[in-house]
C-alpha cells in the first residue's frame, strides 16, 4: 500500500513517515505543497495524508484540486486547527478523515489503516505476478500456492516490485521511498536483502521473477 504524506515540519514527518514503514506502508514524503500537489496530482496513492498549513499550496488547495481533477483517493488532513469550522470545511470538501495536531502516532496509523479498509471493501487487494501472489491486507506473499516466509523490509521491497511490475526500480527510487535517505550502508542493505528475496521468490522455480539491471536497479517480470 502506497501513502503520500505531505508535511512541512520536517522531524514529524520523519517520524510519521518511519511509523507507516513499520507497518510496512511504502509512504512517499512532500515537504511542501508546491510538491505535494504535484504528487497528488500525477502518482496513484492508497492514502493520502495532507497538512493544511503548508507552503506554496495549503492542504485546502491540494485537497480542492484532488477532488475537481476526479482522484477519489481516501484523504487524512493534519492540522493545529482545532475548531470545529475547520474539520467541517475540510469534510465538506471531500477529505475522508481529520486529525488534529498533536497526535498520538497510534490513532494515525489506525485511521489510516480504517480508511484503507473502507476503500478495499469488495476490491481485489492482491498484486499478481506469475504464480506469486501478495496480499496486500494480510500481508503474506504466497508463490504456487506456499506461502513465503519475509522480513518486513523484505516484503516492502517485494510489494514496491510488483506495484511497478515489468518496470525497472532504481536503487535510488528504493531509498526514497522505503529507507531513510541519510542511511550510507544503504547499497550494501539492499543486495542483501535482494539476495534474500531471491532465495524465497526464485529458488526452486525454473522461473526467475526478480532480475537485476546492472547499474541501475531491479524488476520484477511476468513478461
Amino acid at each position: 500500500m502506497r501513502i503520500l504524506l505531505v508535511e512541512d515540519e520536517r522531524d514529524l514527518a520523519d517520524l510519521i513517515a518511519e511509523a507507516l514503514r513499520r507497518e510496512m506502508f511504502t509512504v512517499d514524503v512532500c515537504y511542501d505543497g508546491e510538491e505535494g500537489m504535484y504528487m497528488a496530482l500525477n502518482e496513484v496513492f492508497d492514502v493520502v495524508i495532507l497538512d493544511i498549513m503548508l507552503p506554496v499550496h495549503d492542504g485546502w488547495e491540494i485537497l480542492k484540486a484532488m477532488r475537481e481533477k476526479g482522484i477519489n483517493t481516501p484523504i487524512l488532513m493534519l492540522t493545529a486547527l482545532s475548531d470545529v469550522e475547520y474539520r467541517v470545511k475540510g469534510l465538506n470538501m471531500g477529505a475522508d478523515d481529520y486529525l488534529p495536531k498533536p497526535f498520538d502516532l497510534r490513532e494515525l496509523i489506525a485511521r489510516v489503516k480504517a480508511l484503507i479498509r473502507r476503500k478495499t471493501e469488495n476490491k481485489n487487494t492482491k498484486l499478481v505476478c506469475d504464480d506469486l501472489v501478495l496480499d496486500t491486507i494480510s500481508k503474506k506473499a504466497f508463490r504456487a500456492g506456499k506461502e513465503i516466509d519475509l522480513t518486513r523490509k523484505e516484503y516492502q521491497i517485494l510489494e514496491y516490485l510488483m506495484m511497478n511490475k515489468n518496470r525497472v526500480v532504481t536503487k535510488e527510487e528504493l531509498q526514497e521511498h522505503l529507507w531513510s535517505l541519510e542511511d550510507t550502508f544503504f547499497s550494501d542493505v539492499l543486495r542483501s536483502h535482494i539476495k534474500n528475496l531471491r532465495k524465497k521468490v526464485d529458488k526452486g522455480f525454473k522461473r526467475r521473477l526478480i532480475h537485476t539491471i546492472r547499474g541501475i536497479g531491479y524488476v520484477i517480470r511476468d513478461e
